[in-house]
C-alpha cells in the first residue's frame, strides 16, 4: 500500500505563487483521492515501487485506470519536490548545460513557459535531460517520463486547471512565468541532472509500506 507523502514545506510556503487554499485542495484531495485510488485498484497486490507499477500498467491497456492513478500519484510528489519554499539560483553543471542547450536562463524560462502555456488541455510541462542533453517537452494527462526511456526529468510545472484556477484564474501563462522565476528547486534539479549523466540515483517515490499506518499523512508538516 502506498501513502500519501506530506509536503516538504508548509501549506502557505509556496504564496503568492501558489496559495494555501490551492495547496490544501490539491495536496489533500487531488493528490490523495490518485493515492487512494491507486490503493484500491492494487487490492493485495504488493509492487516493489511506483514507478514499477506505473511502468507495467501503460504497457498493459486493461491497465489504463491503474496507469492513470499511478502516474498521477507519482507526478504529484515529484511536482512538490520539484519546488522550493526558498528562492533559488542555478549553478554548477546545471547552469553550464542551460547556457549550452538554451543559450542562459532566460532562454529556458521563455521555452518552459511557450511550451506549458501552448498545451491543450491538462498535463505537464518539463524540463529533463537526455544524457547531457536537456530539453524542454509536455504530457497529456497522466502521462510523464517514466515511459520514456532515456528521458529523467529534473523539473515539472502541473498544468491541470486545479494546480492554478484558484489563484490566477485562466491565466496559465501568467502562472507559468511567476513559478519559473520563484519556485524552482534548482538543487533538485541539478541532482537530478547528475543522475542523468551516471553520477548518482535519481529521484524515486517512497516505497509502498506492508500495511498502513492508521491515517494517512493528508497535510504539510505544519498549517
Amino acid at each position: 500500500m502506498f501513502e500519501l507523502p506530506p509536503l516538504p514545506y508548509d501549506h502557505a510556503a509556496l504564496e503568492p505563487v501558489i496559495s494555501r487554499a490551492t495547496m490544501r485542495l490539491h495536496h489533500g484531495k487531488h493528490h490523495k483521492k490518485y493515492v487512494e485510488t491507486l490503493n484500491e485498484l492494487l487490492a493485495d497486490a504488493t509492487p516493489r515501487s511506483l514507478e514499477e507499477v506505473v511502468r507495467e500498467a501503460f504497457a498493459d491497456d486493461e491497465k489504463r485506470k491503474l496507469f492513470n492513478n499511478a502516474a498521477q500519484a507519482w507526478n504529484h510528489t515529484f511536482f512538490w519536490n520539484a519546488m522550493s519554499a526558498r528562492r533559488q539560483s542555478l549553478e554548477g553543471s546545471l547552469i553550464q548545460a542551460v547556457a549550452r542547450d538554451f543559450g542562459g536562463v532566460e532562454a529556458l524560462k521563455a521555452a518552459f513557459v511557450k511550451e506549458g502555456a501552448a498545451h491543450f488541455a491538462s498535463g505537464w510541462v518539463w524540463l529533463a535531460a537526455e544524457g547531457e542533453a536537456l530539453k524542454v517537452l509536455s504530457t497529456h494527462d497522466a502521462e510523464d517520463l517514466l515511459i520514456h526511456r532515456g528521458l529523467t526529468p529534473l523539473l515539472v510545472c502541473d498544468l491541470w486547471e486545479h494546480a492554478y484556477y484558484l489563484d490566477h484564474e485562466n491565466d496559465r501563462k501568467g502562472f507559468l512565468n511567476a513559478w519559473f522565476d520563484a519556485l524552482p528547486n534548482w538543487s533538485f534539479a541539478e541532482h537530478q541532472y547528475a543522475a542523468a549523466r551516471g553520477e548518482g540515483k535519481a529521484w524515486t517515490h517512497p516505497a509502498p509500506v506492508a500495511e498502513a499506518s492508521g491515517t494517512a499523512a493528508v497535510g504539510a508538516r505544519s498549517n
